[in-house]
C-alpha cells in the first residue's frame, strides 16, 4: 500500500482529525502543486502522518501552505496521548520529510510541543486565532458579545435583513471579492478553485452558504460556513462595502454560532483568526478566546529566502 492510500485509510479511521488535513479536502485546496505524506508505523499499524504541500517555483522546491487550508503539521492516532512519544515521533516524522529550499507550514492547535522542530533549525512563531470553545448556553454566549453587538448592531440589522441560505457559488464569490476590492488587495483564490472545494465540501455535506439580504433582493453579507467532527469554521465571508453598515456581517455570525449549536450540534466556533488588529477588535467583541498555534519555518536555501522576504 502507498502511503497516500494508507493515509486515506488514516483518515477514514480518525475523523477526529481536523477538516484541513483530510484526504479529500487536501485533493481539493493543493491545487498548483501536490500534496504528499509521510507516515509512521508499529506493528503494521500507521500511528502518525505528516501531509505535506510541495510546490516548485524556477529550480526551488518547497513546502508551504495551500490556500483556504487553515493548519497542517504531524498527526498521531488516537491512542497517542503522551507528550514526550508525540516528541519521538515528531524526530522521526522530520527525517522523513523531503529536503526542500523552504518550508513554511502552521501547525494545528493540538501540537503543543515542537522543541523536535526547533533542534532541527526550524524558526517557530507563536500565532493566534479566535474561538468560542464552549457553546452549550447560547444565552451565555449572546451575553458575552460587546453590548454595542447586543443592543445595536444586530438588532438594527433585524430590522433591516433576513438570513437565507442555499446562495450559489457564483454569487457568494461575486460579494466575498468585494470585501477585497475594498482593500484594493487581490482575491487569494480564484473561482474555480472555490468551486472545485466547494464541490468536495458539498459531496462529504461539511458546507452551507448564509446570506444576508434585504426587501429588495440586495445581498448585504455572506458567510462560507465549514465543519468537522469537532468544530464549526467560519471560513471565508465577504460585505457589499455600500451596505456593510446595516450590521448584517454581525448578524450573520450570530446566526451561524446558533446554527453550530443547534443544527450541527458542535460545541467549538473557530474563526479561524487573524492577528491583524481590527479583525481581532472584531473577533473579541463576540467574546472570543484566543487561541495560540504554531508558524514553523526553515529556510534550506539563501536565494530563496531572500526571494521570500522581498515578497513579503
Amino acid at each position: 500500500m502507498d502511503n497516500k492510500t494508507a493515509y486515506r485509510q488514516f483518515c477514514n479511521e480518525h475523523l477526529h482529525l481536523p477538516i484541513f488535513v483530510m484526504d479529500w479536502y487536501l485533493d481539493a485546496v493543493c491545487q498548483e502543486g501536490h500534496w504528499e505524506v509521510v507516515l509512521l508505523e508499529e506493528n503494521g499499524k500507521t500511528i502518525a502522518a505528516y501531509p505535506y504541500f510541495l510546490k516548485k517555483k524556477g529550480p526551488f522546491k518547497y513546502i508551504t501552505m495551500p490556500h483556504l487550508c487553515k493548519y497542517m503539521g504531524p498527526l498521531y492516532a488516537k491512542e497517542i496521548q503522551d507528550a514526550s512519544t508525540k516528541s519521538q515521533i515528531n524526530r522521526k516524522l522530520i527525517q522523513l520529510l523531503p529536503k526542500v529550499d523552504h518550508f513554511n507550514q502552521n501547525f494545528h492547535y493540538e501540537v503543543l510541543n515542537v522543541d523536535s522542530f526547533i533542534s532541527e533549525n526550524y524558526e517557530k512563531k507563536d500565532c493566534y486565532s479566535y474561538r468560542l470553545e464552549d457553546l452549550s448556553d447560547l444565552g451565555k454566549v449572546f451575553k458575552n458579545f460587546s453590548s454595542d453587538y447586543r443592543n445595536n448592531k444586530i438588532k438594527k440589522a433585524k430590522s433591516l435583513v433576513t438570513i437565507h441560505d442555499g446562495l450559489s457559488i457564483e454569487e457568494f464569490y461575486r460579494v466575498n471579492k468585494m470585501s477585497f476590492d475594498r482593500q484594493e488587495i487581490p482575491v487569494p483564490y480564484s473561482l474555480p478553485f472555490l468551486k472545485n472545494l466547494d464541490n468536495a465540501l458539498a459531496a462529504k455535506n461539511q458546507r452551507k452558504i448564509f446570506y444576508a439580504k434585504d426587501a429588495d433582493n440586495n445581498i448585504h453579507s455572506v458567510v462560507y460556513l465549514i465543519w468537522d467532527h469537532t468544530s464549526a469554521y467560519y471560513h471565508i465571508a465577504g460585505d457589499d462595502p455600500k451596505l456593510r453598515k446595516s450590521g448584517s456581517g454581525i448578524l450573520l455570525v450570530w446566526e451561524v454560532i446558533q446554527y453550530t449549536k443547534n443544527e450541527l450540534g458542535l460545541n467549538i466556533f473557530d474563526f479561524e483568526g487573524s492577528m491583524i488588529p481590527p479583525i481581532e477588535r472584531v473577533r473579541k467583541q463576540f467574546g472570543a478566546e484566543k487561541k495560540a498555534y504554531f508558524n514553523l519555518v526553515q529556510h534550506r536555501s539563501k536565494a530563496f529566502e531572500l526571494i521570500t522576504r522581498f515578497r513579503s
